[in-house]
């Protein structure tokens, strides 16, 4: 099967949005899929929102079978221009485990080097992003606000996209500016 990644453009706008939802509604439930697509279109009507960084990936008949959101993002204001968040990320139920989404994520990630970003924040399972490079963000003096609910700590994740640039980076992660998350 051949795979495409490509930005986002106009004419995934709504299937992408539906295609979150469904891949979602399959792994956690249709009220936390609904979530993420809001999620989703609430990322696009912000001043965070990066379109070449939202991206889909398709197989040879144009039909989607991998998503994700890179998104910038800031800590107590600050390092917007740095520092992405990648939410969400989605792979059609029965492909999954098959390379699709750490092929689009690392794809995410050379991008975002040639746009000049030097790091991302992910919140999720350890055992899916350690492989990609993230660490525990605690360990950086990233750490979740109180309005960020956890199962643990080493679910707040971050990556150096620029060596270096970690040390510099330090705050508290706030979903304030998310009323889907809030």
């Amino acid at each position: 099967m051949k795979r495409i990644i490509k930005s986002m453009e106009d004419r995934y706008l709504d299937i992408s949005a539906q295609f979150v939802e469904d891949v979602f509604a399959d792994s956690e439930g249709k009220e936390s899929a609904k979530t993420v697509r809001q999620l989703v279109l609430e990322i696009r009507s912000k001043r965070f929102y990066l379109p070449e960084l939202e991206l889909v990936m398709v197989n040879e008949m144009d039909h989607m079978i991998g998503y994700a959101m890179f998104s910038r993002f800031h800590l107590e204001g600050k390092y917007e221009n740095e520092l992405l968040l990648l939410s969400p990320v989605a792979v059609k139920t029965e492909l999954q485990r098959q390379h699709i989404s750490k092929d689009i994520i690392e794809y995410g990630f050379d991008k975002a080097v040639q746009m000049g970003y030097k790091a991302v924040i992910v919140e999720g399972n350890p055992k899916n992003y350690r492989a990609r490079g993230f660490q525990t963000s605690a360990a950086f003096g990233i750490r979740a606000g109180k309005a960020v609910s956890l199962p643990s700590p080493e679910c707040l994740m971050v990556k150096e996209l620029v060596k270096g640039t970690l040390p510099h980076i330090k705050g508290v992660v706030d979903y304030s500016d998310y009323e889907s998350l809030a």
